[in-house]
């Protein structure tokens, strides 16, 4: 998808970027001169995105969230991410605008990437059960998980409140204007598919 190996990025990338992004030159080419460092190749591993999804949220568990989060910006799934998708990922969970973030939140619940979700996938993500993980729940420090209200203090819980908003019955799926249209409408629902640290 992007920019494998060369030593200064594009301006065709460059200015696709800074269109689609909050991120201005400078910190894009900033941005790009530290993804070659660390990633010489010109992709980065999904090891290594754990690691700096780790960083970025040192007091919480976000390896597997880490995990679903690189398989919806894998675009070509190609099992890398180059500078491009990289920095679109960034902007995408770390800023943008709402309406765009939720696309991308479709696409992290959409495991099995059919065009819509279910429960069973909004779990998958929010629990990890097969393997014993919690992704989004895992995301909150553990200080914090003692102040979450009685209906939402266990990942099967947010599930079940997060899916009540789209009055859909267990086995019934959602598609992406759906979705989208139901977390606009209510901020608790836009609330549980996300982490936002309160310090």
């Amino acid at each position: 998808m992007g920019n494998a190996k060369s030593g200064a990025m594009s301006k065709e990338i460059l200015e696709d970027l800074k269109l689609n992004t909050k991120f201005s030159e400078n910190e894009l080419s900033q941005w790009y001169e530290n993804f070659q460092k660390q990633c010489p190749t010109g992709r980065i591993a999904p090891e290594e995105f754990e690691k700096i999804y780790e960083r970025f949220f040192p007091d919480s568990d976000a390896k597997t969230y880490a995990k679903h989060v690189f398989r919806s910006f894998d675009t070509n799934d190609d099992g890398t991410l180059d500078f491009k998708e990289y920095i679109v990922a960034l902007h995408m969970t770390s800023g943008g605008k709402t309406q765009t973030k939720l696309e991308w939140a479709f696409s992290l619940f959409d495991v099995d990437k059919n065009g819509y979700i279910t429960k069973a996938e909004v779990s998958e993500i929010t629990n990890r059960r097969r393997y014993a993980r919690r992704a989004i729940f895992k995301m909150i420090p553990k200080d914090e998980m003692d102040k979450l209200p009685e209906d939402e203090n266990t990942p099967e819980k947010r599930v079940n409140k997060l899916w009540s908003y789209f009055n859909k019955q267990e086995n019934e799926r959602l598609h992406e204007g759906e979705f989208i249209q139901g977390v606009m409408e209510n901020d608790n629902a836009l609330r549980l598919i996300q982490y936002v640290p309160t310090k």
